[in-house]
């Protein structure tokens, strides 16, 4: 395919207006090798512009990509970047806060999985922290849904990190996309089981205690579904809730995270009431990873149910609009049932690098 020599602008304070807009972006403008500039940079959040998350998905992914960049500072609402080629390898990315960790991953796994050789991919900073996937979340349900499409991905948690203090290490192995298959992911599968799992780093063990007691009250857990753990290699204090429901074909994962303004039994119950949402309904799988999924569907095709149809997830359709000859339909199928689907055939139309799905 020939390389675009037009730069794609994008408005990056439309719909949600956050950073995934200018993750997806990143993502899509290597894949396809097409050069953008993003404007109004998380123009819809307190503080806009690139924040050292954000910039490190930049440097991250101008590293892979050998890209020309212009606008890599932080603050900065306008970015220029144009990709010259995809090479995986050994890379290592510190943010240097408690950044998510994850979701620096998830701006360079997708082209990474269309390298010729494998990737060692090391971060460090945040792995437990607020409006990011968690470990466990990456671990249990995220990584699943991925090798159903043949994806060959393994992480590795090498220290917890969590907000302020950062200081988290994760380490991913992404070998390349040789065999893509799209997705099917309409049931959840049967019922195998559920876990609530309370992470306390420097704390004292009564906030766990607390939570999982909460836990027990809001969704009649037994007592041998939760657990807490104390964690001895985490840089500053931190505690995350991490709720597991266990299903043949899915794990749908849930976290709440203990600040200085909530209670431990607040805390509890914002987890337990998305858990409760999620249970309550037929969905395959929950808001969060729906938005996730998006990207890979729109590359290879597939189809999922969820129980939430989020903002974040119509402004992702709407980016990857903007790189791929693809449509993602959604379906309401019920009041807390949505069918989101890609064709495949449509899903290959622009991907340079893409090999023909199984």
């Amino acid at each position: 395919m020939k390389k675009k020599n037009t730069p794609l602008e994008i408005d990056a304070s439309q719909g949600e207006g956050g950073g995934q807009i200018l993750r997806t972006a990143l993502a899509l403008s290597i894949i396809t090798q097409t050069p953008i500039v993003v404007d109004n940079i998380r123009a819809k959040r307190s503080k806009p512009g690139l924040m050292r998350q954000h910039l490190t998905c930049v440097r991250a992914a101008q590293a892979i990509s050998g890209a020309s960049v212009k606008g890599d500072e932080l603050g900065s609402q306008r970015l220029e970047f144009t990709p010259h080629y995809l090479r995986g390898g050994d890379y290592q990315f510190a943010i240097g806060t408690a950044g998510s960790c994850a979701l620096v991953l998830q701006t360079i796994l997708w082209p990474l999985l269309f390298a010729e050789q494998a990737s060692t991919i090391t971060l460090e900073g945040g792995t437990h922290v607020p409006m990011a996937p968690c470990f466990e979340f990456l671990e249990l349900s995220f990584l699943p849904a991925l090798r159903k499409m043949g994806v060959v991905l393994d992480i590795e948690l090498l220290k917890h990190g969590f907000y302020p203090g950062g200081g988290g290490q994760l380490r991913a192995k992404i070998s390349p996309w040789t065999q893509p298959q799209a997705l099917h992911l309409l049931s959840r599968g049967e019922a195998l089981g559920q876990h609530a799992l309370a992470l306390i780093a420097n704390l004292d063990h009564s906030i766990a205690e607390r939570q999982l007691k909460a836990v027990r009250r809001h969704l009649k857990w037994g007592e041998d579904a939760l657990q807490h753990q104390g964690l001895r290699n985490s840089h500053g204090v931190g505690n995350t809730l991490i709720l597991s429901a266990q299903f043949s074909d899915h794990t749908e994962v849930v976290t709440s995270h203990g600040d200085k303004g909530r209670t431990s039994e607040k805390v509890a119950q914002i987890g337990c009431d998305e858990m409760k949402a999620y249970l309550e309904s037929k969905a395959a799988i929950g808001e969060h990873l729906a938005d996730q999924l998006l990207l890979p569907i729109a590359l290879v095709g597939g189809e999922f149910t969820c129980n939430v149809v989020s903002l974040h997830c119509e402004t992702n359709c709407a980016i990857i609009a903007r790189f791929l000859e693809v449509s993602i339909h959604t379906t309401a199928l019920s009041d807390r049932l949505f069918r989101i689907s890609c064709e495949p055939p449509a899903a290959q139309a622009n991907i340079p690098f893409l090999p023909k799905v199984s």
